[in-house]
């Protein structure tokens, strides 16, 4: 781990930055407390997930694709916001 102190990093960033993606890690320091680690960053698999993997985990409702009903479409839409909050509200003070 190479330790840096912020004006030779911003003299020479590309630099560094060349030594970072060669797998080098680097703190950098400022009046001799670290401030930041500059690391790779890890590589991501290539591979595929395989197909199925939550088979059987859940199951998707006869309805998911029908409309939703207006009540909940106008609270996405920050349409009647006054009922909303009148709801939230009363479930409030009844629990």
């Amino acid at each position: 781990m190479l330790t840096v102190n912020i004006d030779e990093i911003q003299k020479n960033l590309t630099s560094y930055l060349h030594q970072v993606a060669a797998g080098e890690s680097i703190i950098i320091i400022e009046s001799g407390k670290p401030i930041a680690e500059i690391k790779p960053v890890s590589s991501t698999s290539s591979q595929l997930r395989p197909y199925g993997l939550c088979t059987g985990e859940f199951t998707v409702p006869n309805d998911f694709n029908d409309p939703l009903p207006d009540e909940i479409l106008n609270s996405f839409e920050g349409k009647d916001l006054a009922t909303v909050f009148d709801r939230i509200g009363k479930n409030a003070q009844t629990k």
